[in-house]
């Protein structure tokens, strides 16, 4: 591509906070401003074509944030939380039959009655509205591509993607400039994994006291189901078959309204068989007995998948850093056995709103607003992932039968005494954890029947997923040789199994095998970006307004 020296100079506009990112994280935070101070310029950038596309989730929400965020949402016709929870069930299925755990052995925090069934994209449109009526400026369609610095170093804003950049890296005949957002402060949200979060991590050397971070794969698909299989405000999680005892993982089952049902599927990002197919598991995973009937003259209507970060206390990065701090996923503030993260997304968003307005308000402007990183841990999130902290690294160590178990006695003991007398470490990466094909045996997947059960390709396409090809591919492969000769030569191709929206395949050309990217395939989940055993493919945002467009996930 052009030198920098060649492109023109970007236009740039100026705010007291940019945001990066519009979830449950950044638009709490954008909210909270305003209401600190009403005078404040907040703008939240979203690479999403409109608020809420690419948000996918669950999802049960705890509403212990929206309700300190707008304590009156209940009165409000058009909130999004219309199905409270009724009923909540625990099955441990075997290859043919479930047995049902009884609810008096779950911890308290276990108990979802109190919560909401909801598409979680639509929560993100509805807190979108409220951020706009308060004056706050969303720009979706915009993916931030770049953190700008100061002479010292300290984040000053970032810059969108350039448009119009051709396959071959020069700039086409419809090219514009990326714009710059400069602000006082900003803070990232740009959910698991994010390009931006991954860069300043590794700039200011963030998770240097931290565990390593780990992560899940959660797939999902909404079905429109028969009245007489639907039971609004039904919660139902499991784990066991498919997977067996060493792979980590677990299904969801929720019945919103108008008898639509949320069915999802999350693999621990730790397995060991290059083999395993997520995706083939889930589809799997629906023909069990136990599950199956629900779906029964059903219509399936979406399809998506998304990393889910599953280190929980002891991985959180330091969270702030001179310019800024991240929030929500991007800090990774998943409560891993509860499934939730969006409660404490919106609870991060309201800490570092108020202590930037406050440090505004002091003439302060790009230093470190350190007061973020000191606090977080004494509040109601910090609570909320210290007391499930060895739940993750006892399922990893010991299986899902011993290790399930263990961690539920573990919450047990920081229910009744308040903590727990030790931490456990997470050990290796999900990429370190992938073992050799040599170790391992195929994995027969049945064919899907199109009914129950699909293949990927016509599930990419319910996700209303699309990428313009004349540009350059936004998966970038560092070393193609390394690829060729570890990833498929060692590990069999992992890639072209783990990918849910098949991205990736080896090809015979002319004799050799090739390293196919299907680019416009992309679902944003980032897997790719964490599994690769060689952390040799790393996720960059395509232009603005690419990827899934979510309707209701």
């Amino acid at each position: 591509m052009s030198t920098e020296m060649e492109l023109p100079e970007r236009e740039s506009m100026e705010f007291d906070v940019v945001i990066v990112g519009a979830g449950p994280a950044g638009l709490s935070a954008a909210i909270r401003l305003k209401q600190v101070n009403p005078d404040l310029t907040v703008v939240v950038l979203e690479k999403g074509a409109e608020v809420g596309a690419h948000i996918l989730s669950g999802a049960v929400v705890d509403p212990v944030g929206i309700d300190r965020l707008i304590p009156g949402w209940r009165e409000e016709a058009d909130h999004p939380f219309k199905t409270p929870v009724t009923d909540d069930q625990f099955l441990f299925l075997g290859p043919a039959g479930s047995v049902r755990l009884p609810n008096a052995l779950m911890p308290p925090l276990m108990n979802n009655h109190g919560n909401y069934i909801v598409s979680l994209g639509n929560v993100c449109r509805w807190l979108g509205a409220h951020a706009e009526a308060l004056g706050v400026e969303i720009y979706p369609g915009f993916a931030a591509s770049e953190v700008l610095y100061n002479e010292e170093g300290a984040v000053i804003g970032v810059a969108t993607g350039d448009m119009g950049i051709e396959k071959n890296g020069e700039p086409g005949p419809a090219y514009t400039r990326g714009m710059a957002l400069l602000g006082k402060y900003v803070l990232i949200s740009e959910g698991v994994r994010g390009s931006l979060a991954k860069q300043l991590i590794a700039k200011f050397d963030l998770a240097r006291d931290s565990d390593v971070q780990k992560f899940g794969i959660g797939l999902k698909e909404l079905w429109q189901v028969k009245p007489e299989h639907h039971k609004p405000g039904l919660v139902q999680h499991s784990f066991g078959w498919p997977l067996g005892m060493k792979t980590g993982g677990g299904s969801f089952l929720y019945h919103l309204e108008d008898n639509m049902v949320a069915v999802g599927f999350v693999v621990h990002l730790n397995y060991k068989n290059p083999y395993l197919y997520p995706f083939e598991e889930f589809q799997r995973f629906k023909t069990h007995p136990a599950i199956a009937r629900t779906f029964e003259g059903g219509k399936r209507l979406s399809y998506g998948a998304r990393a889910i970060t599953e280190g929980g206390y002891q991985s959180v990065p330091k969270l702030s850093f001179p310019g800024g701090a991240l929030i929500g996923c991007s800090a990774g503030l998943v409560n891993v056995p509860r499934i939730k993260g969006s409660h404490n997304a919106v609870l991060s968003g309201m800490l570092a709103a108020e202590k930037i307005a406050d440090a505004i308000a002091a003439g302060r402007a790009n230093d470190e607003p350190i007061e973020i990183e000191n606090e977080w841990r004494s509040t109601d999130i910090g609570k909320d992932l210290k007391r499930v902290r060895n739940v993750k690294p006892l399922w990893s160590k010991f299986g899902t039968a011993i290790g399930v178990a263990l961690g539920g006695i573990d919450m047990w003991i920081n229910q009744i005494f308040g903590t727990s007398p030790f931490t456990l470490k997470h050990g290796k990466t999900d990429a370190q954890s992938l073992e050799p094909a040599a170790k391992h045996k195929p994995i027969a997947y049945p064919k899907p029947d199109g009914v129950l059960t699909f293949d990927r390709l016509s599930s990419v396409f319910l996700s209303n997923t699309n990428h313009e090809e004349d540009q350059p591919v936004h998966l970038k492969v560092r070393d193609m040789d390394l690829q060729k000769r570890s990833e498929l030569g060692v590990y069999a191709g992992p890639s072209t199994r783990y990918c849910p929206a098949g991205v990736y395949e080896w090809v015979e050309k002319d004799g050799e095998e090739t390293f196919v990217i299907n680019a416009q395939n992309c679902v944003h989940c980032k897997t790719c970006d964490i599994k690769d055993p060689n952390q040799n493919i790393t996720w960059v945002p395509p232009q603005g307004g690419e990827g899934p467009v979510y309707p209701n996930m």
